[in-house]
This record gives structure tokens, sequence and C-alpha cells, in this order.
């Protein structure tokens, strides 16, 4: 792998660490990235990379909320465990809708949804929904300030929501939480919530691709995916990080603005371009 290419790998990890925690569509900035710094690799391979990266930003959700959502540490009460097994049984059910269409549909989506425009427009509507619900907010109670106060109902709920993120340019991140906010859950817990239904989704996502792609790779190939997964995972542990702390003192408006900016810049961007490019 060439100095240059190497560059743009590590590029496409960082993007992919910012992006799949903030709620602003990775996909979007993907597309625009792979146009602007396209990679010496087949379509087939890119159609995988672009899942498997996930797994470097999956691995950052694992070591940061490790305590938290492992039920057999000894630190942890016999009540402490059982309140963890039960946030697990949540995640699972706010799965299951995203799980069961996902592997049905994933790739019709992504085949009959995976261009400029849609993502354009998906960036820009869900913007202005996000601007809508936080304008809302301001004079709304939150029902559901801790994990316990989360009912299987709610998981659910938002696992429907999750679903929205089939469409490519939704966000996954951003289709749960803002899902998780229409019906009462604070900002911290819904952002929390997103990370860890994102863990058995998008692990299960990338494994599928794997087993599609196969594991027979060239050195290049290799080094292209390790490369990519580990920039991901560590631009990642600073992004979680970063909106953890900022929604702690602020709302989402400001990422409506930044997609509603992005899904413009996207749309013109291909329109100069022409159809063929979208």
């Amino acid at each position: 792998m060439s100095i240059l290419e190497f560059i743009k790998v590590l590029i496409f990890g960082i993007v992919e660490g910012i992006t799949e925690w903030l709620p602003i569509s990775s996909t979007g900035h993907m597309i625009l990235l792979e146009d602007l710094l396209p990679l010496s690799v087949t379509p087939e391979f890119m159609e995988m990379f672009r899942v498997v990266i996930q797994l470097g930003a999956i691995l950052a959700v694992c070591l940061l909320f490790f305590k938290k959502l492992n039920p057999f540490s000894s630190k942890k009460n016999a009540r402490q465990k059982r309140q963890t097994w039960k946030l697990w049984g949540k995640v699972i059910v706010g799965c299951i809708p995203a799980g069961i269409l996902g592997v049905l549909f994933n790739d019709w989506f992504d085949e009959h949804f995976y261009n400029s425009y849609v993502v354009a427009a998906t960036l820009i509507i869900y913007g202005i929904l996000f601007i809508l619900l936080e304008w809302r907010n301001k004079r709304r109670y939150f029902s559901v300030e801790r994990f316990s106060q989360l009912t299987y109902g709610d998981a659910l709920i938002v696992g429907m929501f999750q679903v929205l993120s089939l469409v490519p340019g939704t966000s996954r991140s951003g289709a749960t939480i803002l899902g998780a906010m229409l019906i009462g859950i604070s900002r911290p817990i819904a952002a929390e919530f997103s990370f860890f239904m994102s863990i058995p989704v998008m692990f299960g996502a990338s494994f599928l691709k794997l087993i599609k792609f196969g594991f027979d790779y060239t050195g290049t190939e290799a080094a292209v995916l390790f490369t990519g997964m580990i920039s991901a995972f560590l631009v990642s542990v600073v992004a979680i990080k970063f909106l953890l702390g900022y929604i702690r003192k602020k709302d989402f408006t400001a990422f409506g603005v930044y997609r509603i900016v992005l899904g413009v810049l996207v749309l013109v961007y291909f329109l100069v371009k022409g159809p063929a490019a979208a």
C-alpha cells in the first residue's frame, strides 16, 4: 500500500470514527469521501469495507462502557448485575426490528437508495426534525432519566426508529436518538442506548458482509481493513466522549443545522458533477 493510499484509508477511518456516533450520518460523509478520495480497491471490497470499518468504532463503545455493560464484574453486587442483564435484555429487544429487516432488506436498500440524492434528502429532512424536536423539548420534561426507568416497550419503539437507518443518510445514531427523545427519553440516556444497540447490530452487519465477501484478502486489502479499523477505533473514543460531554450542556440543534448544510452541499456537488456521478 502506497503512502498516498495509506493516508486516504486513514482519512476514511477518521471520518468513520467521528460520524458514526454523532447524529450527522456516516453515509453522507462517506459518499462524498468516496468520490473525492476513491480507494484503489474493487467495488465489492469497498462495499464490504464501508461496513467492516465500523468494527473499529464498535470496539470503542465496548472499551468505554465495558464496566457498565459487564454483568460478570466482581465489583458489582447482585442487584447491579441484575440491572446489567436487564439492560442487555432491553438492548436485544431494541435490536430485533433492525436485525430482522436488516438481514432481509439491507442489500436492497443499498442497491436502490445508496445515491447522493437520497442521502442529501435524508440529511436535510432529519436535520429539520432535530431542530423542531429540540425546539419542542425546551418546554418538555423527560420522563426517562435513568436506564432503570427505560422499559422494554421503550426499547422496542427506539428499535423501530433504528430501522429508519436502513435508508442511507439517515444516521443510525440520529434515528435512534430522535426516536428516543420523541418518547421522553433524556438526551444522555438516548445517546448511550443508541451506542449500546449499535454493538449487536453492527457486529452482525459486519459479520454478514465478511461472510458474503469471504476471507481471502490480498496483503493490500488486509492492510486497508486494519488501518481503517484502528483509526476508526481511536477517533471513536474521542468522538463518543465529546458527544456525551456536549449533550450534558447543550442540545442537538447544532447537529440539525450541520445536517442541513451538509445535505445541501452534497446535493449541489453532485448536481454540478452530473447524474452519472451521483
